[in-house]
């Protein structure tokens, strides 16, 4: 593996707890949207494989790996009247309010890296409002160099759009970058780039799940530091 000049991260799964941050949203979003109806608010959970009792997902669930635009049309058979941008400036409005939960402490992590002389981007498929307000909500906004979102002009995951526009904006090949990520769409964009693969194990997907598509899967990211040092 080429030595690498720079590390880009998925967020929702891998810089956040995936559970623990959009089971609430999720939970919060369906209520909001079925104005009062259980009925309707099971109706638009199922629409997304979302269980309100346990607060999991489905695999294939939209929220896992989706962009918003993606989620709001599984919800939209079920909200007759409602438009599709409609729907995704209020999925959006709600989003950056929702409370982010660090999978690992976040800022001597990231501190770290930077101390690497490595360059920091974060690629999601979440839109890039939102995910300019959740990092910048735990404190570690000024510490990426890159923010991409599915609405950002390059495209969605598992398309490589975002990655390349990440190697290009910082100077680096795509060969001396690592992609970060816990899901396949992640991983797969990766590999598109070609760029090195990271697996994380903080989203909803297994080992077994992310293994053909990685080139190392790892507990979380606060172990990417070691991973770096074996490289060296």
């Amino acid at each position: 593996m080429a030595a690498l000049r720079g590390i880009l991260f998925d967020k929702d799964g891998t810089l956040f707890d995936f559970h623990a941050t959009w089971s609430i949203w999720s939970a919060e979003l369906v209520l909001l949207l079925a104005e009062g109806s259980a009925q309707n608010a099971e109706d638009l959970a199922q629409a997304i494989g979302f269980d309100q009792g346990t607060g999991r997902f489905h695999p294939a669930s939209p929220v896992i790996a989706g962009t918003p635009p993606e989620i709001a049309e599984a919800l939209l058979p079920h909200l007759p009247g409602r438009a599709l941008a409609d729907l995704v400036a209020q999925m959006n409005a709600l989003a950056a309010r929702a409370r982010m939960v660090p999978a690992v402490p976040l800022v001597p992590l990231l501190q770290s890296l930077r101390g690497r002389g490595l360059r920091l981007g974060l690629a999601t498929n979440d839109s890039e409002r939102p995910a300019r307000a959740h990092l910048a909500s735990v404190g570690i906004a000024h510490l990426f160099d890159y923010v991409a979102g599915s609405d950002s002009g390059h495209g969605g995951k598992p398309h490589p759009g975002m990655l390349l526009a990440f190697a290009a904006a910082e100077g680096l090949a795509p060969h001396q970058v690592a992609m970060v990520g816990d899901s396949s769409h992640d991983l797969a964009a990766g590999r598109a780039a070609g760029m090195a693969t990271v697996a994380v194990l903080t989203g909803p997907a297994k080992a077994e799940d992310l293994h053909e598509l990685a080139d190392v899967v790892l507990p979380d990211i606060g172990h990417l530091p070691a991973w770096l040092d074996s490289l060296a």
